[in-house]
């Protein structure tokens, strides 16, 4: 089952965005990553078996502060 992953990171600058990115690539499951929003502070992740909140968690600990918006099943 694929699912679409959002979350809200907050990026203060173009290095975090890429630790961010870079980050959550190297995750399990994971064949698409990118960013949404108008000041692009919105990662999402679509794979398929990817652990949301161990992502979140991830994102939290080397990036800054990080708020699952919405997990959903993607067809």
């Amino acid at each position: 089952m694929k699912q679409k992953i959002v979350m809200k990171v907050h990026m203060s600058c173009q290095k975090c965005r890429t630790e961010s990115l870079k980050l959550v690539a190297k995750a399990d499951g994971v064949s698409f990553v990118g960013l949404e929003g108008a000041e692009k502070d919105k990662v999402v992740v679509i794979g398929e078996g990817v652990d949301a909140v161990k992502l979140a968690t991830s994102l939290r600990n080397k990036v800054g502060h990080t708020e699952l918006i919405s997990v959903a099943e993607q067809k």
